[in-house]
């Protein structure tokens, strides 16, 4: 019996019970054989309960049951000479507890080191070897849901009715959406509008025309067109559109004003369109005054007109160089920005030869360029001749700040051949080729940069074909 008490159960006893450990023995032997367990352990005028023993006892035996199962076996194989049956059958049921308590504890070790695979247990000394099974199996865990977030509460005076307030609906915004929609529906009415608009003026067959009758002018032609089609484009103007056209003798400044007049008396009227030759209509410098007088009715009629059929009429002036001071004040004034706007919405195109010395030495200064004038080099002429022209004009008079310019280069032999075929197909005679270069080379041409420029241009073709 001494020896199954251990350590821990000692410390419970007092020490001067210790050291007569013999009497405490027999005391407990005592007490188990003849009274209840619930006793205590007399050592002197000092009891110890028997209860704290035996939990001090389990609790030592727990911590190590498979050290204490020897023991226990060697107890039950030699059983004490004074133990009566009871004593026997306690300690048979403490082995089995112990057994069974010993049991759970490997069960418990058993079912953690599978719940968790790959990983040793607790109690294992051997190395952790890292492996990707329990990543694995936690893919396969359910995904965390996202807490629900509690419902505010509404808090209502105890005076009042418990209903949540009813929301109130504005009525800005039916109005805003109301007003996008009217807007949209606006730009895109605007839009089509302005299309139709362009369409209305037949551009595409206006360039068309243009490149088939005018040869050796496609930076003039293009350049024209892209004015027209910029104006034609907007209905709201601030100024009228003013483009002069220069370059010199015979490279088809008044064809091409001619072909302008043909094409808009067939797109707007013919009314709507007037064509003042400055040598016809006031050749005399005396009447300059009436005639000046005469000509800002006539525009105040047309645009009137105009604006009644929603149109935008055409003026065109050719031999402005012959123009009196009268009429080039009468026509500045028609340019103006602060007018009505009858007298915005207009098209004004002056013809003339000023500046032609000026275009004529670009010309032949440039004409050995990679890209000669007439030849490819669309903005080039207008681009640099037009400041010169500006600068050379606004000095003779105001009106030519208000223009934009549009130089014609000179025409080269090969153009001069085409007016030829062109000329003698109105006429109908059989374009010969021969017969035209024989024809074209009775002219005169400036000789620059191995290229051949006429002197006139095309002006002496149709003379020439009407005397074959």
């Amino acid at each position: 019996m001494r020896k199954y008490l251990s350590s821990t159960v000692l410390a419970g006893i007092p020490s001067d019970c210790q050291d007569v450990g013999g009497q405490c023995l027999r005391v407990t032997t005592d007490l188990v054989a003849h009274g209840p367990i619930s006793a205590g352990v007399k050592c002197g005028s000092k009891l110890v309960p028997v209860s704290v023993v035996a939990k001090m006892e389990d609790k030592d035996t727990s911590d190590s049951p498979t050290d204490s199962q020897p023991e226990e076996e060697e107890q039950t194989a030699l059983p004490s000479p004074g133990a009566s049956p009871f004593s026997a059958k306690l300690k048979a049921m403490m082995r089995i507890r112990n057994k069974y308590q010993a049991m759970k504890m490997r069960r418990l070790e058993m079912g953690s080191a599978l719940s968790v695979a790959g990983r040793p247990s607790l109690r294992s000394t051997s190395p952790e070897i890292f492996t990707f099974d329990g990543v694995v199996a936690n893919k396969n865990a359910p995904p965390n849901k996202k807490k629900k977030k509690k419902r505010s509460r509404v808090l209502f005076p105890n005076d009042s009715r418990k209903f949540l307030p009813t929301k109130e609906r504005s009525r800005a915004k039916p109005c805003l959406m109301l007003l996008s929609i009217i807007v949209f529906l606006q730009v895109y009415n605007a839009i089509e509008n302005l299309d139709d608009h362009v369409v209305k003026y037949d551009l595409e067959g206006l360039e068309k025309t243009l490149r088939r009758e005018v040869f050796g002018q496609q930076e003039a032609t293009g350049e024209l067109l892209a004015h027209l089609n910029d104006y034609l484009s907007t209905y709201v103007h601030n100024k009228p559109l003013a483009v002069s056209l220069h370059g010199p003798t015979g490279v088809g400044k008044s064809h091409l004003g001619r072909i302008l007049a043909r094409h808009f008396h067939s797109v707007v009227g013919q009314q709507l369109v007037m064509q003042y030759y400055a040598m016809h209509h006031c050749p005399l410098e005396e009447n300059a005054a009436s005639c000046a007088r005469d000509l800002v009715l006539q525009v105040t009629e047309v645009v009137s007109q105009a604006e009644t059929e929603e149109k935008i009429p055409v003026f065109i002036f050719d031999e402005v160089e012959f123009m009196h001071g009268q009429l080039l004040d009468a026509l500045h004034s028609l340019l103006q920005p602060n007018q009505t706007n009858e007298y915005l919405n207009a098209i004004y195109v002056l013809i003339s030869s000023l500046g032609e010395s000026e275009i004529t030495k670009y010309v032949l200064q440039n004409s050995s360029s990679e890209v000669p004038p007439g030849r490819g080099g669309v903005r080039q002429l207008g681009r640099e001749l037009g400041p010169l022209l500006r600068l050379f004009l606004e000095e003779q008079h105001p009106l030519w700040a208000e223009v934009d310019f549009v130089p014609l280069t000179l025409l080269e032999k090969s153009h001069v051949m085409d007016c030829f075929l062109d000329e003698m197909t109105r006429e109908g005679f059989y374009p010969d080729r021969l017969h035209v270069e024989q024809l074209a080379g009775e002219l005169s041409y400036y000789s620059a940069g191995g290229r051949q420029f006429s002197h006139n241009g095309c002006k002496q073709v149709v003379a020439k074909v009407n005397l074959l």
